[in-house]
Parts: structure tokens; sequence; C-alpha cells
């Protein structure tokens, strides 16, 4: 035995069989038992690794990195640093909450490894020590020979030595949608996953015939196990949001640092101040202009999201992703599925005599045969329909049923959509009797049976068309009669055919007058060729209206297949994805391979259409794409998806056909597998960021406006007009109940026609700056002056702390009519309309502010006091003048933005 590895010989499809098992110290009788254990011991076993997990632990602490949340526990430290426990509870709940709503609805880390591992067989047919037995899969070693049928999860890479009727669905791999044609012959050294006919890849599905090989990689040196590598080498990227909100954190901290220095530097040599009180308004001021509130009003309006798009069938698993979907600017996007309903369905059918459309689509049979004038080809009036409708029925062993899910194949797609057809034209099979039958095989690429037609024995055989004329001398002629063939032109129909992407099966029928059995030898010459049907995966007919939103939103769509150049350009051309007229730039695999890296980035961003592509192709293309600061959504199906789903900028997956390695590397499932539901969940993610927006500019002047307060009182030699737990309070109730009012506004009109907005652009332009910082001065202001004026008017500090924190809550209620309509004047009924939860929260705000003054615990907790009708009226007039100021302030800002010589400013929310 050998002492060193066993290592496969590169592109085994392409040596022959014999070949491979003596490179892999192999033989016919497969390996010894002592061998087998030997290999295992030394290469290991056949699966792939654990996937690494992040702890609970980790994935909670990774809630709190933001810059925000430190300064607010390094309040808290100085807090307990001074004993001051009850200041300290109040800032550690704030902390803790904040970082507990990301954690739980974020919900789990995505496993795309886990996925990948329930793909590999459990069992395996081997054939050790001269004699077939059953073993556990993982125990597959280099050079073992195994066996597969129609049904077994292929338990390894296997090169085959022989191979019978073999077909395997490798969709998961290749995105092709129809079963792949095995065979022992060794094929091209440089051919496609898809194209390497004498493979068999682990974790595919055989679904036809059966077939003998030697195991030629196992483990992570599988396809699935290159795959799983290349899932672990992709690093998650921050969203846009993400990026921009922590810039916006850092300048925030940045400006509070200058501030506070400013402003203990003046207590401290301008006024004197000792140290304890130096220290409570650092803290107060560090308190009142963290936006300790912005996390959460995030994380929940991220949330209502989800919920939103789940009820638009679109599953979110990392809340991060809505936002994102919303700055895509490039959608790329499977086709077999997604695009397509994966359903093969008869479009057409030619004979001598016409060309008939067939409608409907997929296997549910309603529709009709109907001749070019748009009339119901009655078979009677037909014959040449009729014979060749009979032939598919006759020779065919598929056929369709209704379940409660909608209509399914039984057998073979192609074989059921011509059943579908069959029962669309109406055809009668009464009085027939199949007597014999050779089947389908990809070395003769058709199939036949031998049938009694109603006191007639014939030959009927479906299948390539190049192999049934070679065998036919005579053609069905409009009138019923025979003819000579005429090869030329049906060659030019076929082809006519194939350029439209559809797939063409012929059919054909030889006289078999006392012939009781077939053989394929029998089968050579005397068929009298009947015609043509062409077959397709149909477009889903609500993604081409989606595509075209898309368009019309400023996305690009690019289709990106495993199915062939032809196909892909046909579909595309149909959905509108690709021009309906004239050259359409598309890319195969081997094209791709051809590339380097810069030649790619030059034209990625030209060609809509790729073919043939393998997962490290999709990958290729997303990182190219990536690299022009494009912000793009990846979707799929298959496991060959995995790695490019998880490098994409958003990642979807189909929920009903996608495997669960797919699901889980990605960040959104698509529940119906559809397409338009794509289009919908980036307009709710556009929604979803624009809302973002006007609740940030509505959030930041409470903090501003509370700063402003601590600044210049410490800068005047006031007594705080606020303390840091009255602070918290107020900044945590305008979050969590005036907040979620705007997370709940409408999308505004125009959303999908707008062009995405750049990645580089932050959550506040220059005049929604200017809106929060006079914002502050004015509610801070209006705080200010309440404070100062019940102080005079009570002497009582309570009362006059209340009063403020009771200003700062009616003017934040004032400011949020002023933010509903931002670009616009707020003087008009719509801004108290089209939103019920804005009188849900203003309530809600007015009973916490009451428990706040009046409840006793309230008033121990945060000394607060209950205040009077003069309070009341006082703050509420006020509350009116802040409304009513800075609608003035957003008039002059729009004045501004459009005066003569000056371009408009970007908008920072919605329009009016």
């Amino acid at each position: 035995m050998n002492p060193v590895t066993i290592a496969a010989p590169d592109a085994p499809w392409s040596i022959p069989a014999a070949d491979v098992l003596g490179a892999v110290d192999g033989s016919p009788d497969g390996l010894t038992g002592d061998e087998a254990a030997a290999r295992l011991a030394r290469d290991g076993r056949n699966e792939l690794p654990e996937p690494p997990r992040q702890s609970t632990w980790r994935r909670l602490l990774s809630q709190y990195a933001d810059v925000l949340i430190y300064i607010l526990i390094a309040a808290a430290v100085l807090k307990a640093l001074t004993r001051d426990w009850v200041d300290f509870a109040v800032i550690v709940v704030v902390i803790v909450a904040t970082g507990l709503i990301g954690f739980i609805q974020e919900g789990r880390a995505a496993s795309a490894l886990a996925g990948l591992r329930t793909m590999q067989s459990l069992r395996a047919q081997v054939l050790r020590d001269g004699d077939w037995g059953v073993v556990d899969s993982v125990t597959l070693v280099v050079g073992d020979v195994v066996r597969v049928r129609g049904g077994d999860r292929v338990p390894a890479d296997v090169r085959l030595l022989t191979a019978t009727q073999l077909q395997v669905d490798e969709s998961a791999l290749t995105g092709e949608s129809l079963a792949a044609e095995k065979s022992a012959d060794a094929t091209e050294a440089g051919a496609g996953i898809g194209d390497r006919t004498s493979m068999l890849f682990s974790g595919t599905i055989v679904t036809a015939g059966t077939g003998e090989g030697v195991v030629v990689t196992t483990g992570t040196h599988t396809e699935i196990g290159r795959i799983s590598q290349l899932v672990t080498e992709q690093g998650t990227t921050d969203t846009p949001l993400a990026r921009q909100l922590a810039h916006l954190g850092t300048q925030l901290s940045v400006l509070i640092g200058v501030l506070a220095v400013v402003m203990l530097l003046v207590g401290r040599f301008v006024h004197g101040l000792g140290v304890e009180d130096l220290v409570s308004a650092a803290i107060g001021f560090a308190v009142a202009a963290v936006p300790e509130g912005l996390p959460a009003l995030v994380t929940i309006t991220l949330a209502l999201g989800v919920q939103q798009m789940a009820r638009q069938r679109a599953i979110t698993r990392k809340m991060e992703a809505v936002e994102t979907l919303g700055s895509t600017t490039t959608i790329c996007s499977d086709k077999t599925g997604t695009l397509t309903q994966n359903e093969m369905t008869a479009r057409t059918v030619v004979t001598t005599a016409s060309a008939y459309d067939v409608e409907g689509t997929g296997y549910d049979p309603a529709g009709r045969v109907v001749t070019a004038d748009g009339r119901t080809a009655d078979l009677d009036a037909h014959p040449d329909l009729a014979a060749l409708v009979l032939a598919v029925t006759l020779c065919n062993d598929a056929r369709v049923e209704q379940t409660e899910g909608g209509w399914r194949v039984v057998g073979q797609p192609t074989e059921g959509a011509l059943d579908v057809l069959a029962a669309k034209a109406g055809v009668s099979t009464g009085g027939t009797v199949r007597v014999d039958a050779v089947p389908f095989d990809s070395a003769h690429k058709f199939a036949a049976t031998l049938d009694d037609v109603r006191a007639r024995r014939v030959v009927h055989a479906v299948g390539a068309p190049d192999r049934l004329l070679d065998r036919s001398g005579t053609e069905l002629r409009p009138d019923g009669g025979v003819g000579p063939l005429d090869r030329a032109a049906w060659d030019e129909r076929i082809d006519a055919l194939s350029a439209l992407g559809l797939r063409v099966l012929a059919a054909a029928v030889r006289p078999a007058d006392g012939v009781d059995d077939i053989a394929l030898a029998d089968l050579d010459a005397g068929f009298t060729f009947l015609g043509v049907v062409g077959i397709v995966d149909p477009p889903r007919p609500e993604a081409t209206a989606a595509i075209a939103q898309a368009h019309a939103a400023g996305i690009r769509v690019k289709m990106i297949t495993g199915d062939h150049r032809g196909t892909a350009t046909a579909i595309a051309r149909e959905l509108g994805i690709a021009p309906a007229h004239g050259t359409v730039l598309a890319l195969t695999g081997a094209d791709l391979q051809a590339m380097d890296d810069d030649e790619l980035r030059e034209v990625v961003r030209d060609v809509d259409v790729y073919a043939r592509a393998s997962p490290e192709h999709k990958l290729r293309i997303v990182k190219a794409l990536q690299f022009h600061g494009e912000v793009v959504a990846m979707t799929g199906d298959g496991v060959n998806d995995a790695p490019s789903i998880t490098r994409a900028d958003v990642g979807l997956a189909m929920g009903i056909k996608g495997t669960e390695a797919t699901k889980e590397a990605a960040d959104i499932v698509l529940a119906d597998d559809n397409f338009a539901t794509i289009e919908r969940a980036v307009e709710e993610g556009r929604r979803i960021y624009d809302n973002i927006r006007k609740a940030v500019v509505f959030l930041l002047p409470t903090n501003g406006a509370q700063s402003l307060v601590i600044l210049v009182a410490v800068l005047a030699g006031l007594a705080l007009p606020l303390s840091p737990v009255q602070i918290l309070w107020i900044n945590l109730v305008t979050a969590l109940t005036l907040s979620l009012t705007l997370a709940g506004e409408p999308a505004e009109p125009g959303i999908m026609t707008r062009p995405p907005r750049s990645p580089t652009e932050q959550v506040l332009s220059s005049r929604a700056i200017a809106v929060v910082l006079v914002a502050s001065v004015v509610i801070g202001s209006a705080a200010l002056v309440v404070f100062l004026l019940e102080r005079d008017r009570t002497g009582d500090y309570a009362v006059a702390q209340t009063s403020a924190v009771m200003m700062l809550a009616l003017g934040q209620l004032a400011f949020l009519l002023n933010c509903r309509l931002l670009n616009g004047s707020a003087f008009t009924r719509r801004v108290l309309t089209g939103n019920r939860s804005l009188w849900v929260s203003a309530g809600a705000l007015l009973v916490l502010q009451l428990v706040f003054t009046y409840a006793p615990f309230m008033n121990a907790w945060f000394d607060s006091t209950p205040i009077g009708l003069h309070s009341w009226v006082l703050t509420a007039g006020i509350a009116a003048m802040v409304f009513l100021v800075m609608e003035g302030a957003k008039a002059a800002l729009r004045a501004r933005a459009t005066r003569p010589g000056r371009g408009r400013s970007s908008a920072p929310t919605g329009g009016a």
C-alpha cells in the first residue's frame, strides 16, 4: 500500500475509467477492509467540518459595539464610583435594553456550512473484499468502488466506471433545471461542472438508472467541500446604514468630547465649581448629548419592517438586510425557479403542415393548442397534429397530477410537459395498448414503444431530432399522407426553435405489423418523421413586470444561470433583462475562466446574461460589481449559490425549492420563490430607510436640546435644570413612543421611480443638519425658559425641573408634526392623517408623562414632583410656538434651496 496520501488525478472526468482506477490505487473488485481502514485513518472521514459558531455571549456583546454605547458605559462607571446607585441602575437598564432588542430580533446567526452538511449522504453501497455492502458514507475513502441507483444521494465525488440510463439531478450544484445524463465516457478536461458527464458529485440525487464508479475525492475535497470553503472565506460586509450610523456616532462623540472639555474648564476656572458638581455636570451633559435611543429606534424600525416584509412573503433572517435591500443597485438572479417557473412547458408544435401555439404554462393542463390565426386546433381537422400528439402521449412514462400545492409531474419533467400537451390537445388513448418498449438512454437519445393502436401495430419514437431524422426516410404530409423527408427544411425549423431558447423534441412513427418485441438494433431506419415540439421552462408572468419596475427604480437585473447561453439569452429577452432586438452580450463560464479579475471588472456592469456559471464564477461577478461600488443583491436556490449569496450585500434564497445551505447563507428567504417579491421587498427597504432618516432627524434635537440646556446652565453658573436620570427618561420615552410613529410612515409617492441612493450618502444631509440644529436651539431654549420661569414663580427646584421635562416632551410632540412633512409645509390636514399610530404615540407619551409627574415611586426615582395647571398651560403654549417657529425655519430652508443659482439640495426624507 502506498504510504502517501492517495489523491485523484487532475480532471478525472477526462481520463479513461481504467486509468483513474490505477491512479487512486483502486481495483474493479474494490478495496479490502484493511486498506479502507488504513486510508480512513490517514485521510480522515468523508464529511465536512463542523462550522464555527459564535457563542451566545459574543453575539450579545456584539450588539454593544457602538461608540455611543461606550459613552453611556463610561457614564455608568462614573455613577458607580460616586455611589449614585439610582442613576447607575437607570443607565445600566438603558444599556442592557438597547442591546437585547437587537439580539432578540436578529435571532440565531447564519450557518451555511450546517446546511451543506445535511446534503451529504448517510449510507452508501460499496464493494469491499469482493462483496457489496452498505456502510456509513463518512467511512468512504478514495479508491472505494460504489454503486448508485434511482433515489440515492451520491455519497462522494465519483468517477463513473459503468452507467445504465443514469440521470442525476445536479440543479443544486449547476442551477440547470433538467436532470443530467451520465455515462462512463471521458469528457474534455476543460469541461465545466455541468458538462462533466462522467462524474457524480457528492450531495446530488440520482433520478433514474444505475451506475458504478470509483471514489476520487471525499470530504472537503469534493465539490460541496470546495463550496463550503468558499462560504467560510466570505467575510460579511457592513450595510450602508451601519456605516453611516457609525460615522454619525463618531462625529457626535467627538463633538460631545470637545464641548464637555470646554464646559468643565469654564465651570472650574470661571465659576469655581467643585469636583463633585463638575462630575455631575459632565455625566449629565454626556447622557443628554448621547442619543442612546438611536440604536433601539433603528432596531425597532427595522423589526417593524421585517414584519411588513414577512406579510409580503419575504422572511428576513438579518434585520440589517431590510435597509440594505432598499439601497440595492444591482440584482443578480438565478434563472430556474426564480425568474422562471421551473416547470417544463410545451410552447409550440411544428409539423409539415403548420406551426401550432400551446397556451398555458407549467403543469396545469388548462389551455388550448391553437393555429396561427388563434383558433382551437381540432385533432379531426388536423391529422398531422393528431399523429404527433398521439406519439408523444404513448411514448411517455410521466403523468401530471393535482395536489394540495398545485399540479406536479410524476416522472421526467420533459415527459411531463408532453403529457400536459396531450391533455390540452384533447387526444384520446382509448383502444391503445403498449406491447414493448426501448427506454431512453443518453447513448441513443430517444425512447421507443411498440403500440397497438386501433387494430394497427406501430412503433412510436420520441427524442433528439437529429437521431430521429437520421432514422427517417419520409415525413407526414399536410393531408395525412406520406412523402419524402425534407431534411434541410427540418434542420432550419429546429435551428429556429433552438435560437428561441426552446428544447426541441421530435416524434416519429413506423409500421410494425407482425412484430412482437423491439430492440434498439431494429430501430435504425424506416420511420416517418411527424414533427417537433418546442419545450421551455417559461418565465413567471409577474417577473417581467417586476423587472420593468426594477429598471424604472434604477436597478440593473443580471441573470446568472447554469443553463446554456442560447436558453439564457432567449429567456432574458422575454423577461426584458436583455433588449428584445439586436445583439445580446452574454458571457459563459468558459469566457469568465479566460478573463482575469481586471478584465471582468471592465465588462461586468455591461453584461446582463451569464450562462454555464460555476460557484467561483458567481462569486467573481459579485466581487467585480462591488469593486465599482454597486450594492449587490444575489438570489439563488442551489448550494452553488451559497458562496456568492454570502458575499453579496444582500443574499436572497428561495424558500420552496432552495436548499438548506442556501437558506442558511441568505439574509432574506423568499417564501414564494418569486422575483416579484424581491421588487416589493426593495420598495419596503426604501420606505424603511426613509423612515429611519426621518426618525434620526426627529430624535437628535431631543439630545441637542438637553445638552444645550446643561451646557448653557454650566457656562452661566446656574443649577442644572435637568438631572442625568431625567434626561434618560425623556430620551427613552420620546424614542419609544413618538419616534415609532415615524417608523410606520407609509411609502412616499414615486418611491420606486427614483434612482438608488449612493452608498456614500449620509443619513443626514446638510439641509437635515440645519433642521436638527435649529430644532435643538428652539426646543432647548423653550425648556430653559420654562425652567427659569417656574423656578422664579414657585421657588421649587423640583417643580421647575419637572416642568422642563414636560416642555421637552411636548416640544418633541410638536416637532414630530414638523418632521412628518419635512420637505413641505405642515399647515395641512395631512399632517394629522395617514398614520393612526400618531395618536397612539401621542397618547402613550402623555400617559407616561402623567406617571412621571404624579406617581410617587417615579417622584422618588427621578426627583420629579406634581405640577399644577399653570405649568401645563405654559408648556402647551410654548410647544405650539415651537411648531410655528420650526415651520418658519423649514420655509426659510426651502426658499434658500430653490433660490436661483442654487441647486436643489438632496432631501433628507421623503417629499411632502
